[in-house]
């Protein structure tokens, strides 16, 4: 498959924990998708007195036309070259969309954090470690223009590498997810304040490729109109190995190891 990332893109993306692909998928299926998930709201997007919630979470899309967006030709090519080909799954659908609306009420979900991915047996919450179980990559699908003032995404700048010195000691079980934000947030590393603040702003069909690992932060939308966006995981087929006896590590595995001290 063609390389859809430059050098640069893929050394940005390893030091800093995400890249932005622009056009990932067409602007006219985000303009589609977008329409359908108006009527499922409920709201007029004509009347913003009908907009009467901070966040309005929809799930459960995983058919057309959320499916063509989730796997173009362009995604897949830069999913090879940051996870590695072979090593991630394709996507079924979207997931979940929280739609940030416009609306003075505090939408109660802006707090810093990193996602969590498996449950293990016998426990509850999600979890993490080190080699990342059952997440590749953590991706911000834009389907609306976003701008500063619209409830973009807020992203600490290289905190991705933070985090694997806090999850190497929980070995291969790892650690539960508000266990790790307490311990990484008492250490004055959870809102990262020497790390250089980012927003995921961007255009319809616009997708931030983030790592796993990421600090990042929901914020209340003080614009004009709503916005809409998915964030769905990639999936890993197999946990990051970060011990490569031919040393072919993956863009997300080096950046692991780059948290951790390691070369290569």
């Amino acid at each position: 498959m063609q390389n859809v990332l430059t050098h640069d893109q893929i050394q940005h993306f390893v030091t800093d924990g995400f890249v932005r692909l622009e056009g990932a998928f067409p602007r006219s299926l985000a303009d589609e998708c977008r329409a359908f998930l108006w009527r499922e709201t409920g709201c007029d997007p004509n009347d913003p007195a009908t907009w009467t919630q901070p966040v309005v979470r929809l799930s459960g899309y995983g058919g057309e036309p959320f499916q063509r967006a989730a796997t173009t030709p362009r995604l897949h090519g830069a999913f090879d070259q940051l996870v590695g080909p072979g090593r991630w799954l394709p996507r079924k659908g979207l997931g979940t969309f929280p739609i940030r609306f416009p609306h003075p009420d505090d939408p109660g979900d802006t707090g810093w954090h990193m996602d969590a991915s498996y449950v293990p047996a016998g426990e509850s919450g999600y979890w993490l470690n080190l080699r990342s179980r059952e997440r590749a990559l953590l991706m911000l699908f834009l389907f609306s223009d976003v701008d500063a003032e619209h409830g973009a995404t807020r992203i600490k700048v290289g905190s991705h590498l933070d985090v694997p010195r806090f999850v190497a000691p929980a070995g291969e079980r790892g650690i539960n997810f508000m266990e790790l934000c307490k311990t990484m947030d008492a250490a004055g590393r959870l809102d990262a304040p020497d790390r250089p603040l980012a927003l995921a702003t961007g255009q319809a069909g616009d997708v931030y490729l983030c790592h796993p690992f990421l600090i990042h932060a929901a914020q209340p939308n003080h614009g004009t109109r709503p916005r809409f966006m998915a964030q769905p995981p990639l999936v890993a087929a197999a946990p990051f190995d970060l011990d490569r006896a031919d040393g072919a590590y993956s863009p997300l595995e080096r950046a692991v190891r780059l948290g951790l001290g390691r070369s290569g």
